[in-house]
C-alpha cells in the first residue's frame, strides 16, 4: 500500500465517518426525545439505545483509526472516552495508558494496532496501550491467541503477501500508516500475549 493510496483510503474513511455520524446521531436524539414523552421502555428500546450507542462509538473510533489524521493532539481524557464506549459489552476492551497528548496520527497507530489484536483474541481479552523511550506498544493478552502467521508477518514486512480481506484491512493500513511517520512495527509473542511496537 503506497502513501497515495494511504491517503485515498483515509479521504475515503473519513467521508463515511463523516456521512453516518449525523444520521446515528439523530437516531439518539429522537431516542430522548421519546424517553422525555413518556414513551413505553422495555427490551426493544434498551436494544436500540445499546446499539445506536455502539455504532457510534464505533465510528468515532474509526475516525480515528482511517480517517485524516492531520497535526491534532489528543488528549487521554478523549482518547479515553472514545475507548469507553467502544469497551461497552465487548469481548475484547483496551486501556489507554499514555498520560501525555499524543499526536493524532500515532493514536491512528495504535488504534489499527489494536483491530490486529482483536483479530488474535477468538475467545476475548485485554489490550493495554504504553509509551516508553519514545516508542508505543500495544499490547494484547487473552485466555489463547490466535495467530495466522501469514497475515501478522505482513505488519513488520508488508510485502510478504498475504491476502488482505476487507476484515483485514488494519494488517495493511499499520505498517502503511507508520511507513510515512517514518517508523516501523514489529510484533513480538508468546502462548498468551502479543505485542506491537511502533
Amino acid at each position: 500500500m503506497g502513501e497515495s493510496t494511504v491517503n485515498l483510503a483515509t479521504l475515503i474513511g473519513s467521508r463515511i465517518c463523516h456521512d453516518l455520524i449525523s444520521p446515528i446521531g439523530a437516531i439518539n436524539n429522537g431516542l430522548e426525545l421519546l424517553e422525555m414523552t413518556g414513551a413505553p421502555s422495555g427490551p426493544e428500546m434498551d436494544l436500540i439505545t445499546d446499539s445506536v450507542g455502539s455504532a457510534g462509538a464505533r465510528i468515532q473510533f474509526f475516525r480515528i483509526a482511517y480517517g485524516i489524521a492531520g497535526a491534532q493532539m489528543l488528549g487521554a481524557t478523549e482518547i479515553n472516552a472514545v475507548l469507553k464506549e467502544v469497551n461497552r459489552g465487548a469481548r475484547v476492551t483496551a486501556e489507554w495508558h499514555c498520560e501525555d497528548p499524543c499526536p493524532r496520527t500515532a493514536v491512528r497507530l495504535a488504534f489499527l494496532a489494536f483491530q490486529c489484536c482483536e483479530t488474535s483474541l477468538p475467545q476475548g481479552g485485554q489490550v493495554r496501550f504504553d509509551q516508553a523511550d519514545g516508542r508505543r506498544s500495544v499490547t494484547a493478552t487473552g485466555p489463547a491467541l490466535s495467530l495466522d502467521p501469514n497475515i501478522w508477518e505482513t505488519l513488520s514486512n508488508p510485502s510478504a503477501g498475504a491476502e488482505i480481506t476487507p476484515a483485514l484491512v488494519q494488517f495493511a493500513m499499520l505498517p502503511a500508516a507508520a511507513a510515512e511517520l517514518g517508523s516501523r512495527v514489529e510484533v513480538t509473542s508468546d502462548e498468551t500475549q502479543i505485542t506491537i511496537r511502533f
